[in-house]
């Protein structure tokens, strides 16, 4: 690479696809303020929900909340008799799982995991923070003596919980560099893939396949509807719904339907000269106008209602002291702080020491450290695999979630202890970058450099 000075007097910049934690794109940086925030009041309100959980199922009421969270309601056609709990898992999450397929399509189509130079780190960051965290696990598990069973729930500490990620971000300074978080964003997407995959293949059981084949035809349906902009919610919501339906009746864990929903939702506007039967504009972004209306949803209603039934453990009475000899919870505490933190920083190190990937200059090892501890915060995926693993409120499955609560706490701490006192650095740093004389609303730093990032096709 040449490093002769420009007209300016100042070397050239490095090609910015070879960063690790490069500034996005203007068009990214709005994208994830906007995901920061819902993101930020859904984890606000998520933490209400736990802590009510657990107040409650700690005090004279608990009787209560654990009788409306085990009352079943439903048909026992397609195995829809369910607990409310059960169906805040099952259906409420699915509106969670469905962002989330909005996000993977919009990543790996017009985002920053669009061209493999970039998508590079923060994939193979989320591979290895699921990777490491199941090593830890299983390693502790193996040393303190696990019964055959126990390794069942080595996938529970693999998951990152965005929306308190995020919210934890948000306490510990608004300065934060927007790459930070848009690497954060990321590999956040690329972890949930995974997690899907793995509830998909390895907590599926009995698997009914005529079912699984039946769901393909209201998904096909409502892939057709969308892809020609027909939005009405008469049509869409009943397919969805069948979808659901059949492929919770399949045995396959019904949250995949979510997915593949959101998977099928075109990104891009139509090609001009395209015709289309439409209630929507042509060139309109239909994904992002589910997710713009459904994130809310999602991240303020469905998670949290989830998080309320599935976080109430006992923690008097011996709850804690017996957590903490279960080498499944001893695994996932371990797995979430430690196995996230080797997984992160460890595989972003070495991408960065012996590929063409460089950290950006205004960005320390620190700063990639707390990140890395960050995704050390596992609640909602890991709450339902734990139940997934050994069977919601059973002796061990009230272990997991203190054991979850309780390394994510840590998680917590930890990086924001690691960030904060970076802070205000980067208060000084937002300052400069974001000073804008030209009354376009776009820093200058955005005007003065190449587009590089997801935004061209929004």
């Amino acid at each position: 690479m040449s490093s002769t000075p420009d007209a300016s007097g100042e070397p050239p910049r490095p090609p910015e696809t070879r960063r690790v934690f490069n500034r996005p794109s203007w068009t990214e940086v709005q994208y994830v303020t906007d995901a920061l925030r819902t993101e930020t009041i859904g984890g606000a309100v998520l933490l209400v929900a736990a802590v009510v959980a657990i107040a409650l199922a700690n005090s004279p009421w608990a009787d209560l909340y654990t009788g409306l969270r085990d009352t079943e309601i439903g048909t026992d056609w397609g195995h829809l008799k369910l607990s409310v709990g059960h169906w805040a898992a099952d259906g409420l999450l699915a509106i969670f799982f469905f962002v989330a397929g909005l996000e993977l399509k919009r990543e790996f189509i017009v985002g920053e995991l669009r061209t493999p130079a970039k998508a590079a780190v923060p994939v193979i960051a989320a591979a290895c923070g699921v990777i490491m965290p199941a090593v830890v696990f299983v390693a502790v598990v193996t040393v303190m003596g696990g019964e055959g069973d126990a390794y069942r729930g080595w996938a529970i500490p693999t998951a990152t919980d965005i929306a308190f990620a995020l919210a934890v971000l948000a306490v510990i300074g608004s300065h934060l560099p927007s790459a930070l978080r848009s690497f954060l964003l990321t590999l956040a997407v690329v972890d949930d893939l995974i997690a899907i995959t793995i509830i998909a293949i390895f907590y599926t059981s009995d698997l009914e396949v005529v079912p699984l084949l039946v769901a393909l035809v209201p998904l096909a349906a409502f892939a057709f509807l969308t892809q020609r902009r027909l939005g009405q919610w008469w049509l869409l919501i009943p397919l969805a719904a069948l979808t659901w339906g059949f492929v919770h009746a399949s045995g396959v864990h019904a949250t995949v339907a979510g997915v593949l929903l959101g998977m099928v939702v075109p990104v891009k506007p139509r090609p001009q000269g395209v015709p289309a039967l439409s209630t929507m504009e042509a060139d309109e972004d239909v994904a992002h106008r589910f997710e713009h209306r459904l994130r809310p949803l999602s991240a303020g209603v469905a998670v949290p209602i989830f998080a309320f039934f599935s976080s109430g453990v006992a923690i008097v009475g011996g709850g804690l002291g017996a957590t903490l000899v279960d080498p499944v919870a001893v695994g996932v505490i371990l797995g979430l702080v430690v196995g996230k933190l080797i997984g992160v920083l460890g595989s972003t190190y070495v991408m960065a020491r012996f590929t063409r990937a460089q950290l950006d200059p205004n960005l320390t090892w620190s700063d990639v450290a707390g990140l890395a501890v960050l995704t050390g915060i596992g609640f909602t995926v890991s709450l339902l695999v734990g139940e997934l693993a050994f069977g919601a409120g059973s002796e061990r499955d009230e272990h997991v979630k203190l054991g979850i609560l309780i390394g994510s706490l840590v998680a917590a701490i930890v990086s924001s202890v690691i960030l904060r006192r970076r802070n205000a650095v980067y208060a000084r740093i937002h300052e400069e970058e974001t000073r804008d004389d030209n009354r376009s609303g776009v820093p200058d730093i955005y005007e003065n450099l190449p587009e590089t990032g997801s935004g061209d096709s929004r």
